[in-house]
């Protein structure tokens, strides 16, 4: 028996609407494809439904489960500063490569809320996941890229075991960013972004622990 459900996390502005919705909606339906769920052929129209009459931006949550119920909740958001660095740190959980779900953005999260405990809040934050063997995953609600002078953004290989981001796939597309293993001191080399749709492309400083 399926025990989650797929989760997609949108921005919404007014004036614009719905940030990345084409790649939201086509991530949705590629990973329920992927898992037997049925196709969510409803998720636009709630969308839309979730915000008539908005007036500020909203951070919006789809869940879609194996019945092929959806669910949509709504809350206000701030965007950050263009100009904001987070704090980032390295967890000492571990992402199996071999974990195909982990490719798939799902209510099923144990593994990151591990990492994220073992930080306060006040003391990173993202945090940031490594695989079994050592190599640059993903953060625990982020996409990780590496500027390393090339003038195009590296982020890890979904093969790393992670999740294909929608920020992540636009930037990709754009050829904003080139897929490429990261290693730890590659970070210590580079320059370390962090992102999400939600949130958008964030300088970060990584803290050794």
């Amino acid at each position: 028996m399926i025990d989650f459900s797929l989760i997609e996390t949108l921005r919404w502005q007014p004036g614009e609407g719905f940030i990345r919705l084409r790649l939201h909606l086509a991530r949705l339906s590629r990973s329920a494809r992927r898992l037997g769920f049925p196709q969510p052929i409803e998720a636009a129209a709630k969308l839309d439904e979730a915000v008539a009459g908005a007036a500020g931006p909203l951070r919006i949550r789809l869940t879609f489960d194996a019945q092929g119920r959806i669910e949509v909740t709504s809350a206000a958001f701030l965007p950050l500063a263009p100009d904001t660095t987070w704090i980032a740190r390295l967890a000492e959980t571990r992402l199996n490569s071999a974990d195909r779900l982990l490719r798939v953005k799902t209510t099923r999260r144990a593994v990151y809320e591990a990492a994220r405990a073992e930080y306060q809040p006040d003391e990173a934050d993202e945090v940031i996941l490594l695989n079994e063997r050592g190599e640059v995953c993903e953060g625990t609600i982020t996409s990780i890229f590496l500027d390393d002078g090339t003038g195009i953004l590296r982020t890890p290989p979904i093969s790393c075991g992670l999740l294909a981001g929608v920020l992540r796939t636009e930037l990709i597309c754009r050829r904003q960013a080139r897929v490429g293993r990261l290693a730890l001191a590659d970070l210590d080399a580079g320059t370390l972004y962090i992102g999400n749709s939600l949130r958008g492309l964030i300088r970060a400083n990584l803290v050794r622990n």
